[in-house]
């Protein structure tokens, strides 16, 4: 008699169901408590409960199904090469292609058609989308996914994102109503519906121009039918996709929006061509504020690019190593930073007590005045009601600097930092992501070979391999994520800084937040640095383009922008901004600046 679980035995029929609806035999696939994702031919779906509830098996099915679909129908090299450049209209252009993708599985299988439905209806939950009271707190992705995939499929939208898409659905329609009638005659060439989705993008004034679907290349063509088929080639492209995009956190199959829950992370480790991070609530009249006017900055080559986790890096057995010796360096920082730490919970904490209006007619019984109601029920004036508190919910990101003039000691005690004001801000109910940026080699890397052997290009732009790196997600527990921040101590990690790419993508994953309020650090000891950029462009070419950057999210974005620079003036780069010259003073200040962004309230 078998000793399997219902549960392995649901992952083992739900693994060879993949395997069987991709057409590929090499698919693996595992339950996971975190967000759902796929990298290539590994998938990772929603793990049911012990009993297999029938909506969390579907759930799970439908998770599998998009995967699997995915990696028979989708061609992510040529998706790449024919994604628009706009942020918005980069990610539109994505949720379009996957209602296409989707479409395909449904319109002749019934079964996968319902499984796609609840695997939709869980990531509307927590969309955006279906909390809009508002057209400009519409995601036009979102919305634009789910009328096209009302046209391909004839299916409703879900009762969740209904309100949400009627916002727009009259102004799209007007538009573009002809280019939604178009796309169900291209449903089997992901070239030309790449083209008709260009074209309504146009028409919805979210791009300009139209795309050459022969941009893709025989490559592209030729691998039609096994764009999944490898991780690297599959992270590459994504990275290709996300820099083209203005980097905008596109990790994985999903957004922070997509799928949620008290212990889900808002974005999964790997880049993904297909994420859904570029939703943002926009209206049909703002045309793309956080598109760079950035003409002049060019980029070699992105295939090489990557944004990855820190349980990616190094495994569990090194972060345990590196954070125990990251502890033990900063033993006596952690006391002090701690003390104002505390200092900034009492602040924030005081700023969210509740406050009553007592004698009302009605409301909630006043316990002071329990007696007199048993005495005499009919008494008056024997309730309370409290008052709206107008604190925001926030989200903040700590954007460090993992550039080698970090090693040492400045790197240690930002990590410390990080991790101190995290738990602290998570107390009070303020999520927190921690990020890092370097480069994946000195001098280059492979960008800089390809530069080489396709004859030395003059004026080629950036010309090294970024590495963005997940310390901690916004919706991740601090303590999932504290072991992580010791790899900022791994020899060999921190290389070089190339800040302007890094602070657009550290913004666009904060745009794509559902919070009010959102708040942007940058802890940098210099100004852009790479060696290999800088010795075939002019010496300003990366400070050039961060002050652009910062022009942009200081006039035009949502986000309130504030930088910390350590043995560097950065007040010339940011409009708010301190200079400490003692690293000792470091995680004092970020709490200070903190704190006196949530006084200004």
């Amino acid at each position: 008699m078998s000793n399997e679980t219902p549960l392995e035995l649901f992952k083992q029929v739900l693994t060879g169901t993949a395997r069987a609806l991709a057409h590929e035999p090499e698919v693996e696939l595992a339950f996971t408590a975190d967000a759902p994702s796929q990298a290539g031919k590994n998938f990772k779906v929603p793990m049911p409960g012990r009993l297999l509830p029938p909506d969390q098996v579907a759930e799970a099915r439908g998770f599998a199904d998009s995967f699997a679909l995915k990696l028979k129908h989708h061609n992510p090299a040529r998706h790449a090469a024919l994604r628009p450049s706009e942020v918005i209209a980069g990610a539109a252009f994505d949720a379009v292609e996957n209602a296409r993708i989707e479409a395909l599985g449904s319109r002749n299988m019934a079964g996968i058609a319902a499984n796609l439905g609840h695997a939709l209806e869980l990531k509307m939950r927590t969309d955006p989308i279906s909390r809009a009271q508002a057209p400009d707190e519409v995601p036009i992705s979102t919305a634009l996914s789910l009328i096209v995939r009302e046209r391909l499929t004839g299916a409703l939208v879900p009762a969740g994102a209904a309100a949400g898409v009627d916002m727009l659905r009259g102004w799209i329609e007007e538009n573009a109503g002809s280019d939604l009638d178009a796309l169900a005659l291209a449903l089997d060439d992901q070239s030309a519906f790449a083209a008709l989705t260009q074209s309504m993008l146009e028409h919805l004034n979210l791009t300009e121009g139209n795309i050459d679907p022969s941009e893709g290349g025989d490559d592209a063509e030729d691998s039609q039918d096994q764009g999944g088929d490898s991780e690297d080639d599959g992270e590459g492209e994504a990275g290709q996709a996300e820099a083209r995009a203005e980097p905008q956190q596109g990790e994985g199959e999903e957004t922070e929006a997509d799928y949620d829950g008290e212990d889900m992370d808002d974005q999964d480790g790997a880049d993904g061509e297909m994420g859904d991070d570029g939703m943002q609530p926009v209206t049909p009249q703002r045309r793309n504020w956080d598109h760079l006017p950035q003409s002049d900055y060019k980029i070699w080559s992105t295939k090489f690019d990557e944004t990855i986790t820190a349980t990616e890096l190094a495994d569990e057995e090194e972060l345990n190593r590196l954070r125990a010796y990251l502890d033990q360096q900063l033993s006596n920082l952690q006391s002090v930073v701690t003390k104002l730490a505390n200092r900034l919970q009492r602040r924030l904490m005081a700023q969210q007590n509740r406050s009553w209006d007592f004698d009302q007619e009605e409301g909630m019984i006043d316990a002071a005045r329990l007696a007199r109601i048993v005495v005499s029920p009919g008494s008056s004036l024997s309730y309370k009601i409290e008052r709206e508190t107008d604190f925001r919910d926030t989200v903040v990101t700590l954007l460090i600097d993992n550039s080698g003039s970090m090693r040492g000691r400045p790197i240690s005690i930002a990590a410390i930092s990080a991790d101190i004001l995290a738990r602290t801000l998570e107390r009070c109910g303020v999520k927190t992501e921690i990020l890092g940026f370097t480069t994946r080699a000195w001098k280059g890397g492979q960008a800089r070979e390809d530069w080489l052997t396709a004859g030395r290009q003059p004026m080629p732009g950036r010309l090294n391999d970024l590495r963005h790196i997940i310390y901690k997600k916004a919706d991740e527990p601090w303590r999932h994520a504290k072991r992580n921040l010791g790899l900022m101590m791994r020899e060999g990690l921190l290389k070089e800084n190339i800040d302007g790419e890094a602070l657009l993508w550290a913004h666009n994953r904060l745009i794509a937040r559902a919070e009010d309020r959102r708040i942007l650090m940058v802890i940098s000891d210099g100004a852009p640095v790479d060696d290999s950029t800088l010795s075939v462009n002019h010496g300003g070419y990366l400070e050039q383009h961060l002050r652009k950057v910062i022009e942009m999210i200081e006039t035009r974005s949502p986000v309130q922008l504030v930088a910390i620079g350590i043995g560097h003036d950065v007040t010339r780069y940011y409009k708010r901004a301190v200079t400490i010259m003692d690293v000792e003073q470091l995680g004092g200040t970020m709490i200070e600046q903190l704190a006196g962004l949530f006084d200004e309230e």
